[in-house]
C-alpha cells in the first residue's frame, strides 16, 4: 500500500535536543517504524513548523491512504480550537481526494514545558481532539485520537521522544489494524 503522511515536525521526525532541525534515526520515527511494521510505502511528508495549509495540497494518483496530522502549530501561533478545525475543514474539503482514503488524527496533548507555560494551551489541545473527532464523522473520513496512546513528549511540551514516536507507531498500528 502507498501511504503519504503529511504534518508537522512530530511527523518529520524532529529530534528537539538538535538545534539546527536535525532528525531521529529512522529507527525511532513513527513513519519508519509504521513502514517496518506494515510493509507499506510510506511517503514523509513532515515539515517543522507547518500549520495547516490554506490551499489544497498536490498528492500523487498512486496514493492509497493519506494520514493527515497538523494543528499543533495553529494552537502555538495563537488560532483557537475552534479556528484550526475550521481551517482543517477547508483543508480537507478542498483536498479532492477520495475521504474514504484520509485518516485525520489529533496529535497528543500539549503538556506543560519549555514551549508550553500555559493550561489554556493544553486545554486547546485537548479540546481539539473532540473537535476533529466531530469534523471527521461529518465528513466521512477515517479518524484517530492520539491522546490516549502514551506518547511521551520532550522538555518542550510539544514534541515526542524517541519513546513517544515508539508509542505513536504502536497506537496508530492498533488504530490501522483492530
Amino acid at each position: 500500500m502507498k501511504v503519504l503522511c503529511f504534518g508537522d515536525s512530530n511527523t518529520y521526525g524532529y529530534d528537539p535536543r538538535s538545534w539546527l532541525g536535525e532528525r531521529y534515526a529512522p529507527d525511532s520515527r513513527w513513519v519508519d517504524l509504521l513502514a517496518g511494521k506494515t510493509g507499506w510505502e510510506i511517503q514523509n511528508h513532515g515539515s517543522n513548523g507547518r500549520e495547516i495549509p490554506r490551499r489544497p495540497i498536490c498528492i500523487p494518483a498512486d496514493v492509497e491512504l493519506l494520514i493527515l496530522m497538523l494543528g499543533t502549530n495553529d494552537l502555538l501561533q495563537g488560532a483557537s480550537p475552534e479556528a484550526a478545525a475550521g481551517r482543517m475543514e477547508e483543508f480537507l474539503t478542498g483536498l479532492g481526494f477520495a475521504r474514504d482514503k484520509i485518516l485525520l488524527i489529533t496529535p497528543p496533548p500539549l503538556r506543560f514545558g519549555e514551549w508550553v507555560q500555559e493550561q489554556s494551551l493544553i486545554d486547546a489541545s485537548a479540546r481539539l481532539a473532540l473537535l476533529y473527532r466531530e469534523l471527521a464523522e461529518r465528513l466521512g473520513i477515517r479518524f484517530a485520537d492520539a491522546g490516549p496512546w502514551g506518547v511521551a513528549l520532550a522538555y518542550d511540551g510539544v514534541h515526542f521522544t524517541e519513546q513517544g514516536h515508539k508509542a505513536f507507531a504502536e497506537g496508530l498500528y492498533k488504530e490501522v489494524f483492530p
